[in-house]
């Protein structure tokens, strides 16, 4: 990244907090009555012009001012921004919300719910894995291209969704016929132990011929091997939604699941941000998502003692008040582990 003077560093990085504060593309000389520098509109002009050229700013319009670039933000971020203290109220927030007597599951949706509340973006919050789960429940329902959703309900309250591929075609009559075998079969055992069983009875059936219940094993086991493969998280309603769903709306519920494997890309970036100390901050497609591309995300990990539990962060739009948001989610990070840990 190249290095700039320090007349246009300051310009960026005021064009950058006008652009955060009012969501306006910013005019010459709007920038230059706001900069307090001495210096002409036409330097002003020929500054953002350079700093254009260099990738740092954009002109959405041809008669309008200019926004920052993602290369922009990142610049101003990494070398410009000055990280305030959390406000007194989001400390006594946080030390409310997070009480240490809460169980575990109660803190990390508090933890979220403060987030959102106190950066005005979505909070997100990964939740580990429990030593035991149980499996409560297994619904499949058909998507496009040979495509079924997984929703598993683990323990009391854990919804997990997945997408897997069929090996063979089955309908929805027998996609249901499928969940409630399985259901019958294992609900209430330990998922440990369900997958052995079903990689037991497959072979069984294979050598019975009993091809229905060979292909609903089929789905379960790969179902569980998903499971293994992705992070987990608590998702509170969907299981709610399907079975109060009419028949009309199952397409529209299909649309809504389909949407899904964005969130197991947020999942994936998540899982990456857990194996790093501190603060990550994406800016955009950084995120190595195009469905992230004006969108930041900014991130801390949090433990339980020395033991790291998961990912909490929000996630807004790039022109985000960082100076804010970075020391809210770096705290409730630290408060949320301090929680954890007594």
């Amino acid at each position: 990244m190249e290095a700039l003077s320090p007349r246009a560093s300051s310009l960026l990085k005021t064009l950058v907090e006008m652009h955060i504060r009012e969501g306006q593309p910013v005019a010459s000389k709007n920038l230059q009555g706001e900069s307090g520098l001495s210096v002409s509109s036409a330097t002003v002009r020929n500054i953002m012009s350079e700093l254009e050229d260099l990738g740092y700013l954009a002109s959405p319009h041809t008669s309008a001012g200019r926004i920052p670039t993602a290369q922009g933000y990142r610049f101003f971020v990494d070398s410009l921004l000055q990280v305030g203290p959390v406000e007194e109220g989001a400390v006594s927030a946080l030390n409310a919300g997070l009480d240490p007597n809460r169980s575990s599951g109660e803190l990390v949706q508090s933890a979220s719910n403060l987030l959102a509340q106190m950066t005005y973006q979505t909070g997100i919050v990964t939740v580990p894995k429990p030593s035991a789960s149980q499996l409560r429940q297994i619904e499949f329902l058909p998507l496009s291209g040979d495509r079924v959703l997984v929703i598993l309900v683990i323990n009391e309250r854990e919804v997990q969704n997945r997408i897997i591929q069929m090996q063979r075609p089955m309908t929805e009559e027998q996609l249901k016929a499928a969940a409630d075998l399985i259901n019958q079969r294992y609900a209430g055992s330990d998922l440990a132990q369900v997958k052995g069983h079903i990689v037991r009875e497959m072979s069984e059936a294979r050598d019975r011929i009993d091809h229905y219940l060979e292909a609903a094993l089929e789905l379960a086991k790969a179902a569980m091997e998903s499971e293994e493969e992705s992070g987990s998280v608590v998702v509170a309603g969907e299981a709610s939604l399907l079975n109060q769903a009419s028949p009309e709306d199952i397409q529209k519920l299909r649309e809504l699941f389909d949407a899904f494997e964005r969130k197991r890309d947020l999942l994936e970036l998540l899982d990456r941000c857990s194996q790093a100390d501190g603060i990550q901050i994406f800016i955009g497609e950084e995120a190595g998502f195009d469905v992230f591309g004006d969108f930041s995300v900014i991130t801390a990990p949090y433990a339980q003692g020395a033991q790291s539990l998961g990912v909490l962060g929000v996630i807004g739009p790039t022109r985000m008040a960082y100076e804010r948001v970075i020391p809210i989610v770096d705290v409730t990070a630290r408060m949320l582990s301090a929680a954890l840990s007594r």
